[in-house]
């Protein structure tokens, strides 16, 4: 409850700094704002999914290569009681996942095949969880609409700041305009990435309960944030997983660090204050502990 309030309070006050952004320019100025957050947020919420898959050059699992992935997945299903979503695989080496779909019944779960490769199943298990509670919690739809509400908001903003320095304004209100081109963009960044945060410890926690067990989920995190350090997350040769993308996987894909002085068990440095508020993944140590002290039981 706590994790949806933050969040319906921040896509609350993003909605309010589009509109905020627009009144600039009056009545006309909120309707044109509207209109563009409308378009982008619609062309998220319908293609949100095939714009994930095919930004990571997924394909579809196939259960004759894969049974153990569909058996898995079956079993979460059930348990959850939601239609199992469609499997993907993507080529990337780095061990990795996310999920995407507007909804249950559109729910997808794509593996990278770094995965498979380096990490037990028990382990994979705990991941699929994570990313299957990202769909029957829905945050997919809020991560999208968050993501689509920000660029919005960053669109406008340099409408409003390029149409006041071509045309000009005689209201003396210059400077104004010119610190919300700039200050409106980083603020809906920084509260979209907040809203990730939130939704990742909110997965990891209904994931442990889903399979009653937190172990799996933090063994695999700290395996991880050891392999993000050390291998690079490639959808193809020489292309990395987009910046756009890389807040819907489980780790943060972009950490690949050649000069990391990660720890064998996966351990990363403690993040500063400003590190973690430009971060759109919690800190891993963070949501491990949490997982085995068991702080998921009491929700």
């Amino acid at each position: 409850m706590k994790n949806s309030l933050k969040t319906m309070l921040l896509m609350t006050v993003m909605g309010g700094l589009a509109i905020g952004i627009g009144a600039i320019f009056g009545t006309s100025g909120i309707i044109i704002g509207g209109v563009i957050a409308f378009l982008i947020v619609g062309v998220s919420y319908w293609f949100c999914d095939k714009i994930a898959i095919a930004s990571a050059r997924a394909v579809p699992a196939e259960r004759e290569e894969h049974p153990k992935y569909f058996e898995i997945m079956e079993e979460l299903s059930e348990k959850a009681g939601i239609p199992m979503p469609a499997l993907y695989i993507t080529p990337n080496p780095q061990p990795n996942a996310f999920a995407t779909g507007r909804n249950p019944a559109k729910g997808v779960v794509a593996v990278t095949q770094g995965l498979l490769d380096n990490l037990s199943w028990d382990e994979i298990r705990g991941v699929l969880a994570h990313e299957f509670m990202h769909i029957k919690n829905r945050d997919i739809l809020v991560g999208s609409v968050a993501a689509a509400i920000a660029m919005a908001i960053t669109l406008i903003a340099r409408i409003a700041l390029w149409g006041s320095l071509l045309f000009g304004r005689r209201d003396g209100n210059i400077i104004g305009i010119l610190l919300m081109g700039i200050l409106a963009p980083l603020a809906a960044m920084l509260i979209q990435m907040a809203i990730s945060r939130s939704r990742e410890f909110k997965a990891d926690q209904t994931a442990a309960q889903l399979i009653n067990d937190g172990e799996p989920l933090a063994s695999a995190l700290e395996k991880l944030q050891l392999y993000s350090k050390k291998v690079p997350a490639l959808v193809a040769e020489g292309k990395v997983v987009s910046r756009e993308q890389a807040s819907h996987y489980i780790v943060n894909p972009l950490a690949f660090d050649p000069t990391s002085h990660a720890s064998d068990d996966g351990g990363e440095k403690e993040l500063g204050g400003l590190a973690r508020m430009f971060s759109t993944h919690p800190v891993t140590s963070e949501r491990i502990r949490r997982l085995r002290e068991g702080e998921w039981r009491a929700l």
